[in-house]
């Protein structure tokens, strides 16, 4: 149930509260006075589409803020338990949209996406306006209004059929694909091969053949490097000449050896600090000798890392900058390889899943159609009970299927017929009812949804259209018997719907200062009759139109 709406620079409101009960509360105005605009409001606190329209000329954002009382359900308790919220029977909803387009959404005061405030508001009201009217006129939009009689068994079978035809659509496309790309899958496959077959021959490793360059270097000036390193060597230690480093080091260490004993303090030490440096020298003198012996000139060395450089070179052109994005190109190749040639792409697999996906299709589709047969048995014997009510008693109302072409909601076209004359045979909705027998059927449907939901709140915006006389009073009668049940809140502009509601709030739009305002009052009883009696005679109020109003109310 509703319990409170608040509404902020929405449109031509500056700001409206509006506190509501069970029952059936009306609302009344001048066309353009503002009621449809608190619809509007209501459609945008239960996840509507926000236009930036909305927000009221000069204001930075429009607010819209609902209070709701609800019993608990598994829908429900499901979608709080997702948001992490306490199932605790009351619920605030708040919606601001800003001038810039942006829109916040919240649930009991928490942040959350656009989606969540759709899937909780639309478990708490359901509101039915003027294009409804549309949708019964147009047979497109008959087979989701006959889907919404559907119960939780009802909707697990079109789950169940909804996923099967996701797979077999996907599995239909990949065949068709395959079929039709079959000359260029062998293409991309070889090409795939040779380039996998000329990276994986190259063997690379990306130590070695990092190494390779350096070495390459290394033999292309070994002339160079072997005459410094010959002269460096010989000036550490030439043994035909005393002068060199290693030999004046090492005639040093065995002088200072000699008188260490004399000083076993500073002799000593500079013994040990020598003998260090002499033994270093001879270690640098030692891997001196060991490189020049491996940098000796080999030019069948150079040849081959010359050959290998220049694959490396090749392959990296053509996919690399660099080795490891070769390496990355082949992982990349192989996986694409794998699944253009793999067994879940062959035209017999794929064959094979299609045909048995087909067959499943098949069989959940006749499960799905037999369970619409039976909803459809139970839809007719409902709509007809509620246009009985409704003054069409001799109508007789029919759910027609025809064979369709097999889509995410089967394969059956649905259609509403109708015989509202006992004799003249059935003929289809859209083209037959006039526009008050269409306000009847469609308050008769939404009656019938009205007893299988559990709606908190149900919404009717100017459903009465084109109706007068014992039927206004009928279709009056009907809305009160649903709200008795639950909440009703209704837009009218009948006396009959007016007079039977147990709240009304009137909608008057005021000028001032060049702006233009709706306001809400609610109507004790005697200005109820004052306007009821407009809506029977006009601003000029008789005596018998304060009559019949009086009337009306007690009636």
């Amino acid at each position: 149930m509703l319990q409170e709406i608040s509404i902020k620079n929405f449109a031509i409101i500056d700001t409206i509260t509006m506190q509501f009960d069970q029952g059936m509360t009306i609302l009344t105005g001048e066309t353009g006075a503002g009621k449809s605009i608190i619809i509007d409001a209501m459609n945008l606190l239960l996840g509507s589409r926000a236009q930036t329209s909305f927000v009221r000329h000069g204001a930075d954002k429009a607010e819209i803020e609902g209070l709701f009382f609800y019993k608990d359900s598994p829908e429900i308790t499901q979608h709080l338990a997702t948001l992490g919220l306490e199932n605790s029977g009351e619920l605030i909803l708040r919606r601001e949209l800003f001038a810039n387009g942006r829109s916040s959404c919240r649930i009991n005061g928490m942040m959350t996406p656009l989606s969540n405030l759709q899937a909780i508001g639309g478990l708490l009201v359901d509101i039915h306006g003027q294009h409804d009217h549309q949708e019964l006129m147009s047979p497109a939009h008959h087979l989701n209004m006959l889907d919404e009689f559907g119960d939780q068994a009802f909707l697990a079978i079109k789950t169940a059929y909804a996923e099967t035809f996701s797979t077999y659509k996907d599995l239909r496309q990949k065949l068709l694909a395959v079929k039709k790309n079959q000359a260029e899958f062998a293409q991309r496959i070889d090409v795939l091969s040779f380039q996998i077959d000329e990276i994986s021959s190259a063997d690379i490793d990306l130590n070695a053949d990092t190494a390779i360059y350096q070495r390459r270097t290394q033999l292309t000036h070994a002339n160079q490097i072997v005459g410094h390193l010959d002269a460096a060597y010989y000036a550490l230690d030439d043994e035909t000449q005393d002068s060199a480093s290693l030999s004046m080091v090492r005639h040093a260490m065995n002088e200072l050896e000699a008188v260490s004993h004399f000083d076993e303090v500073a002799y000593a030490k500079l013994s040990e600090k020598i003998s260090e440096a002499y033994y270093l020298l001879e270690d640098v003198v030692a891997d001196l000798e060991k490189r020049i012996d491996e940098l000796e000139f080999n030019p069948s060395e150079l040849t081959m890392i010359e050959d290998r450089i220049s694959v490396l070179t090749t392959l990296k052109k053509k996919y690399g900058p660099e080795l490891t994005d070769v390496l990355s190109y082949l992982e990349n190749c192989q996986k694409e390889l794998g699944r253009l040639t793999g067994d879940d792409n062959s035209s017999e697999s794929l064959e094979t899943a299609f045909k048995a996906a087909e067959q499943s299709l098949i069989s959940h589709a006749k499960q799905l159609a037999e369970a619409r047969d039976v909803m459809a048995e139970q839809v007719v014997q409902d709509v007809k009970l509620e246009l009985a009510d409704l003054y069409m008693e001799k109508a007789d109302f029919k759910v027609m299927f025809e064979p369709a072409k097999f889509s995410v909601n089967g394969n059956q076209h649905v259609e509403f017929f109708i015989q509202t004359n006992p004799g003249e045979g059935f003929k289809p909705l859209a083209k037959t009812a006039s526009g008050g027998e269409l306000s009847r059927i469609m308050l008769a449907i939404k009656s019938s949804f009205a007893r299988r939901e559990n709606k908190t709140s149900i919404v009717f915006d100017e459903v009465d259209t084109g109706v007068s006389g014992r039927v206004a009073q009928a279709i009056a009668n009907k809305i009160h018997k649903i709200s008795q049940s639950g909440q009703v809140l209704c837009i009218s502009h009948l006396p009959q719907v007016v007079a039977i509601a147990d709240v009304q709030f009137h909608i008057d739009k005021q000028q001032a200062a060049d702006r233009t305002t709706s306001t809400v009052s609610k109507l004790s009883r005697s200005q109820r009759k004052t306007e009821i009696a407009k809506m029977l005679a006009g601003d000029d109020i008789t005596p018998e139109a304060l009559a019949q109003a009086e009337k009306l109310l007690e009636k």
